[in-house]
């Protein structure tokens, strides 16, 4: 009798580093390769796991003595635009969709470039040159595109995202825009238009990222309804900011050894 083994991917955590989101906390990340003919079921299997898509890296927070990103992701089926994101909606209309095969272009680049200088000047991308960023979209061993948002009567770039297709969802990997625009909203316009996206092609979710309560830079995201969070093994309901006070003790997290063990892998049948 012949058996199917599971996949075995190797997984390895970084050193610390200060954390991004939390002023006086280090960070670290539990991470393995994806590559190989199985990346996409293991992309599709550990995404529903609370990991996220770099290049050909997997990847999840795994702090010491923090667990306070959590993954987000939005439920299609039960999302309702509030008033200002219905704002958005109509604000932005006159952009128009284009969806490619990854591949990196210098109105790409010219347009991330004055959005991290305006937005990020001091974050880990600053210094990513025109090498790195091709890298970044198009080192992918997955079904990726690159959703184009331009200017209907001009023409010109407004705003671009990554998007990941996986099995139930799609997965915005990375989104920038113009920062001359601020008042339009791009940001959260770009989800709504993924949204739309996911309902048009019968896909349940839109994976956000990581949510960190107590992060400003990550509030924009619980604006959002029918917002789901990665919590202890599980998709459950968003609640408010005072029900994750606990994510942020040390006693929070689990030993390395133990979240590698409760890693669910898929089947290496086809």
């Amino acid at each position: 009798m012949r058996h199917s083994l599971p996949l075995a991917p190797q997984f390895y955590v970084t050193a610390p580093q200060p954390c991004p989101y939390l002023p006086g906390r280090m960070e670290r990340k539990l991470f393995t390769a994806l590559q190989g003919d199985s990346a996409e079921k293991l992309n599709d299997s550990l995404s529903k796991q609370g990991f996220r898509r770099s290049q050909n890296v997997l990847y999840r927070p795994s702090c010491s003595e923090c667990s306070a990103c959590l993954s987000a992701r939005i439920d299609v089926r039960r999302f309702a635009p509030s008033k200002s994101q219905r704002r958005s909606l109509r604000r932005n209309a006159h952009l128009h969709r284009r969806a490619s095969s990854p591949w990196a272009t210098e109105d790409q680049f010219e347009l991330f470039r004055r959005y991290l200088d305006a937005r990020h000047a001091d974050g880990g991308m600053a210094d990513m040159d025109i090498f790195e960023f091709a890298a970044m979209i198009e080192e992918t061993p997955i079904r990726s595109r690159v959703v184009e948002y331009t200017d209907g009567a001009r023409g010109d770039l407004a705003a671009v995202c990554l998007t990941d297709v996986l099995d139930d969802g799609l997965s915005m990997v990375y989104s920038f825009y113009d920062p001359e625009l601020p008042k339009s909203g791009l940001g959260t316009w770009m989800i709504l238009d993924h949204i739309d996206i996911a309902r048009d092609a019968g896909l349940p979710y839109v994976y956000l990222g990581y949510w960190v309560p107590g992060s400003p830079k990550m509030g924009y995201k619980a604006q959002f309804s029918a917002l789901e969070i990665y919590r202890r093994g599980r998709w459950e309901p968003m609640r408010g900011d005072d029900d994750y006070a606990s994510e942020t003790h040390p006693l929070s997290t689990d030993p390395i050894a133990e979240q590698v063990a409760n890693i669910s892998l898929p089947d290496s049948r086809g």
